[in-house]
């Protein structure tokens, strides 16, 4: 995940913003209704390279330094927060992104909890756009904003956004994740 800060977004880690970084136990394992997601390269139970992450959380987005309407729409404790989802460049096109996603929206709706299901990303990220406008709907582009604000897309993704995921059956094999 340190990767995606410094190669990716440029920004370097910023404790402010990446603190569940340096703590993911604490962000998203220790607590019941958050989680983390990775994906090993190699064969089942080898120890390889981690290829791809994915997380959730009930925090919501926080007022600054997203814009507050964002924040007021998407309340901590009932928002399902997609973080960290990230691919390494050699593994994307694959279906990792899709599959993680799907997973996570799974433990969402699993949870019961949730009401929606909130995301934001950078969009000089490659790929990153794309892939969530085609899972979700845009609820405020900062580019818009008259100063550019953070340059950030704000999304909304349906629980049932990968649905036909969610009634595959799980592949008991490894490959290109497909």
């Amino acid at each position: 995940m340190l990767d995606t800060v410094y190669r990716d977004l440029g920004s370097g880690y910023v404790p402010g913003w990446h603190r569940d970084i340096i703590d993911p136990v604490t962000a998203y394992l220790t607590p019941d209704r958050h989680t983390l997601l990775v994906a090993v390269a190699g064969e089942r139970g080898a120890s390889g390279e981690v290829v791809a992450t994915a997380a959730l959380d009930s925090r919501g987005p926080a007022h600054p330094p997203n814009p507050r309407h964002v924040a007021e729409r998407y309340p901590v404790g009932t928002t399902a927060q997609l973080r960290r989802v990230y691919v390494r460049p050699e593994h994307r096109r694959r279906g990792l992104a899709r599959r993680l996603v799907a997973e996570l929206l799974a433990f969402a709706v699993a949870d019961g909890g949730y009401r929606s299901v909130y995301l934001h990303t950078d969009p000089a990220v490659e790929g990153a756009e794309a892939f969530w406008r085609s899972l979700g709907a845009v609820v405020h582009d900062e580019r818009e904003e008259a100063d550019g604000g953070q340059g950030i897309v704000h999304f909304d993704v349906p629980f049932d956004a990968l649905l036909p995921a969610y009634l595959a059956p799980r592949s008991r094999t490894t490959g290109t994740g497909r």
